[in-house]
């Protein structure tokens, strides 16, 4: 989309323009902070984000003025006259971010924008980046942290192995997997499980108390209770949990990965 690589087929249009034959009104449309930092170690921090703006063609009364602004946004004021090198990793990532934002793109794209910082920030940053959406910026956003996803994002796509094997709207992803996590922990261990049960997902090994059945449907606890009560056990507590991002995740990327060893 901005270009760092070629694209091997398709087309990708950004607000209307061609990321190709239209490339500078495209490319002028996105802002992107990747997850390495790639200042100029030369540069002070306020510098950083002016000569970024004169990149889009922004007159420097104008981008000076955006830059105090951006620098305010995120608290760097202070830090204007330093080098990048004497932040910490939490500013660093705010400086990415008011670089990505001088020109005031449509599109923001961020790669992993809360690696490396502490939950503090990290909870700031998602506070500020729901507050950039909501102000009708349009945000992409990767990472590795589950959470981050089904907190921040509207629309989510799972990709493994470099191919796209989801995509939904947060809400929707979740409910198409409507089910339970039900898990037991008995009185004894169980030596066999009941035929009952036979049909039903479980992680439990012989000789262990506590079982998981994670594909439940709610009303299948009945079922469960009733077969280890038949064979003589007796319940020491029961938990039903929702399905989270998370387990969507491990089980679409389980499938893959067992489709790809057969």
């Amino acid at each position: 989309m901005v270009g760092l690589v070629a694209f091997q087929g398709g087309k990708i249009e950004i607000c209307g323009h061609d990321a190709v034959s239209d490339y500078r009104a495209a490319r002028a449309c996105i802002g992107l902070s990747p997850q390495e930092f790639n200042f100029d170690r030369y540069l002070s921090i306020r510098e950083i984000l002016t000569y970024n703006a004169g990149y889009f063609g922004i007159p420097s009364k104008e981008a000076a003025r955006r830059a105090d602004e951006l620098l305010e946004r995120f608290d760097l004021t202070d830090k204007g006259k330093q080098s990048y090198m004497q932040l910490s990793g939490g500013m660093k990532r705010r400086l990415g971010l008011a670089r990505a934002l001088i020109h005031r793109p449509r599109v923001l794209i961020l790669d992993e924008p809360s690696a490396g910082i502490d939950v503090e920030l990290r909870l700031a940053l998602w506070e500020e980046l729901r507050e950039l959406n909501r102000q009708g910026l349009t945000i992409f956003l990767t990472t590795h942290y589950i959470e981050e996803a089904q907190q921040l994002c509207s629309r989510i796509g799972i990709i493994d192995q470099g191919k796209l094997v989801a995509l939904d709207r947060t809400e929707t992803l979740v409910s198409k997997k409507d089910q339970s996590i039900i898990a037991v922990d008995l009185d004894r261990p169980v030596s066999e499980m009941p035929k009952e049960l036979s049909a039903f997902q479980s992680d439990w090994k012989p000789g262990e108390s506590s079982l998981r059945f994670p594909s439940c449907d709610p009303h299948d606890v009945c079922t469960i209770l009733d077969a280890f009560t038949v064979a003589g056990y007796r319940l020491r507590s029961i938990d039903i949990e929702r399905k989270s991002l998370q387990d969507i995740f491990l089980e679409l990327i389980g499938k893959k990965s067992e489709e790809r060893e057969c």
